[in-house]
């Protein structure tokens, strides 16, 4: 994060004495990244953070990944694909690589389990539904548009208030705005497309007395925490069981912590003549980033074509989620709302050829979806398999030769 917050009770001097008022003493915890090299918060405790009554194995939800080989476009259609209603534990794989993974998942009403990422930071994009997340630091609201940011190894659930289809963008490391956006002192510059202020972290702590309500330990027996982390082998997970409730801090401070961003709040940069993907940037991780492209007015040269030109990918592989109105550079194809298209590195690929004389003369694009690029080829998950549209590859030619 780009900026400091302090929220609940904090003492005034780091690494002292802090007690209740009863004068117990608060067990502080730092949590940071890179070691102690990079943001960090710290976070006051009534219990011990660290203390666990049992660990067994969590077997997770199928994590193999295919290549995308011989190489083609791909056509994933999200909503048919049907899942299981919690929000962390019936994630289904998309598309993936070492560096991030692709998930999606419709939710039910019922929270979640207790989870934490011990991987890397979680970019939640949320395609409709609203409700909470409850986490370590405080409680986010959600709701359609959002992002929503939760650092690596934070405790959190969600808690919908109805369902919600939550597309899961899950780091290998950190996500942050881009850097390009931000002065050396990590403010978020005038020619960002954002800025501090729209960005929402918690606004007091969430202290749970007792038992936790459902949804995991009874706050006696223990609260199970499902930890998803790494193994010499690969991903994998564990399941903890706390000797204390996590939701026990009091107060914390620093430049960490979970925060939303709404897209609504994005402000589009556009030109005389059709602008290239980066200026439509939200976040950046270690070899990917994350665009967004909403409504908006297009290109105002007198011989503009609004539509994407044809473009390669040199060097990435890119995956368009299609969330809201009518994609003009994609009419024909058969691509819809919930879909995602996976161009990878080394084919060519742009408009419907159709679609580029259509959109001569557009003075605005009515059109959200969610882009990542990725700089590692991606591999289809079991889940991206389950709802390929098998034609899409030869959409341009208006059908395979046989």
């Amino acid at each position: 994060m780009a900026y400091y917050r302090c929220v609940g009770d904090v003492p005034r001097t780091r690494h002292t004495q802090h007690r209740d008022p009863q004068g117990r003493l608060y067990r502080e915890e730092l949590m940071g990244e890179e070691g102690f090299s990079s943001d960090s918060s710290l976070l006051y405790h009534r219990g011990v953070p660290s203390a666990i009554v049992a660990s067994e194995v969590w077997e997770l939800p199928d994590q193999a990944r295919h290549a995308n080989h011989p190489l083609r476009p791909r056509h994933l259609r999200l909503h048919e694909l049907s899942t299981g209603p919690d929000a962390v534990t019936d994630r289904r794989l998309v598309l993936g690589n070492h560096d991030v993974r692709l998930a999606y998942v419709v939710t039910g009403t019922a929270p979640s389990a207790y989870y934490r990422n011990a991987i890397g930071d979680e970019c939640v994009f949320v395609e409709a539904g609203s409700g909470v997340v409850e986490t370590v630091f405080g409680v986010l609201p959600y709701r359609a548009g959002d992002y929503v940011l939760v650092p690596r190894a934070t405790t959190h659930r969600w808690r919908p208030a109805e369902p919600s289809r939550l597309y899961c963008i899950e780091a290998s490391g950190h996500v942050a705005p881009p850097r390009r956006y931000l002065s050396r002192y990590g403010q978020l510059l005038e020619h960002a497309p954002y800025s501090e202020r729209d960005l929402h972290g918690p606004t007091e702590p969430l202290v749970v007395e007792g038992g936790d309500g459902g949804g995991g330990g009874d706050g006696g027996d223990g609260v199970e925490v499902l930890v998803k982390h790494r193994t010499s082998a690969g991903i994998v997970g564990s399941r903890l069981v706390h000797d204390t409730h996590p939701f026990d801090v009091v107060g914390w401070d620093g430049c960490l912590y979970p925060y939303t961003f709404n897209v609504e709040d994005f402000m589009p940069i556009t030109g005389k003549v059709h602008q290239p993907p980066p200026v439509h940037q939200v976040f950046e991780g270690h070899n990917f980033v994350v665009c967004n492209f909403l409504p908006r007015k297009v290109d105002y040269h007198e011989l503009a074509v609004p539509v994407p030109y044809y473009h390669s990918n040199v060097d990435s592989d890119e995956v368009m989620f299609y969330v809201a109105g009518d994609y003009e550079a994609r009419k024909g194809s058969g691509i819809g709302l919930g879909s995602i298209s996976l161009h990878p590195g080394g084919h060519p690929h742009g408009p419907q050829p159709e679609a580029i004389e259509a959109s001569l003369g557009a003075e605005r694009f009515e059109e959200s979806a969610v882009m990542v690029d990725t700089f590692a080829p991606l591999e289809l998950g079991e889940g991206g398999l389950a709802c390929e549209d098998p034609a899409y590859a030869w959409s341009w030619a208006g059908g395979p030769r046989t």
